[in-house]
């Protein structure tokens, strides 16, 4: 018996000397993943593109036709096999989920390599500490971007934006300082005042205020909303510093 003929699609995709298109192999790479046999024409030259460009009436590559028609770009041909396509303008938690979760990790591989298991009180107050690093890092990344997003909501940033710039340095400072169990008298106090005034600039804004508004926790560029999340992510901070006041000696288990 003899086998039905493979699946046809046909992609125009630029690859040049100095730029080859990542659409281009995503959409190659999804074609052949849904059984097609992918004729695959390289646009080599910013001519040629062009020139493909306004033969087809398309502003972009690449362009994917199936059964002689034109399905379109990469994202088109995930609509077409019924495949999600992301808003880049929609909200979303996974920064924060991402962030927490490899936190979570690496709390509890810290806790198992220098206490011998993994589920210790000192597995928790790492997850803090390594947490408040991790979103420093995404905030410092971009301190421009991230300050101009803060200024929407913090309320002391608003009276004195030098704080703007100062707050990711102060976070990631205070949670390497815990992280070590180090210098108490400078990271509990940084840690609370940051932590406490970011919580209730976040509560007066979501919950009294009723703005919506995008969370600058894990950089100026996120989309991430202004709400539970922001406000769990204070309250961590203070969660952490009145910890360290009250069981120093737990701190000093791990030395």
């Amino acid at each position: 018996m003899a086998s039905a003929p493979a699946k046809q699609a046909t992609i125009y995709r630029m690859v040049m000397p100095e730029h080859t298109c990542p659409f281009g192999l995503k959409a190659k790479d999804l074609l052949r993943r849904e059984g097609y046999a992918v004729d695959d024409h390289w646009l080599m030259t910013r001519e040629e593109t062009d020139a493909f460009k306004a033969k087809h009436g398309v502003k972009t590559t690449p362009q994917i036709f199936i059964a002689g028609e034109r399905v379109g770009g990469y994202d088109d041909l995930r609509r077409f096999f019924g495949k999600m396509v992301r808003d880049p303008k929609a909200v979303t938690y996974r920064p924060v989920i991402a962030v927490f979760a490899m936190t979570a990790l690496m709390a509890l591989a810290a806790s198992y390599a220098v206490l011998g298991t993994p589920f210790t009180v000192r597995a928790g107050e790492w997850f803090i500490a390594f947490s408040m690093c991790a979103l420093a890092m995404l905030k410092l990344q971009n301190v421009e971007s991230f300050s101009s997003m803060f200024l929407n909501y913090d309320l002391l940033a608003k009276r004195w934006v030098p704080y703007s710039y100062v707050y990711p340095y102060a976070e990631g400072a205070a949670g390497v300082l815990m992280a070590a169990g180090a210098l108490t008298w400078l990271s509990v106090p940084v840690a609370l005042v940051i932590g406490t005034i970011g919580a209730v600039s976040v509560f007066k804004a979501v919950y009294i205020d009723k703005r919506e508004l995008k969370c600058a926790c894990v950089g100026g560029d996120s989309n991430v909303p202004l709400g539970f999340i922001s406000l769990t992510e204070n309250l961590m901070m203070v969660a952490m510093a009145l910890w360290m006041i009250a069981a120093p000696p737990v701190l000093a288990m791990a030395h």
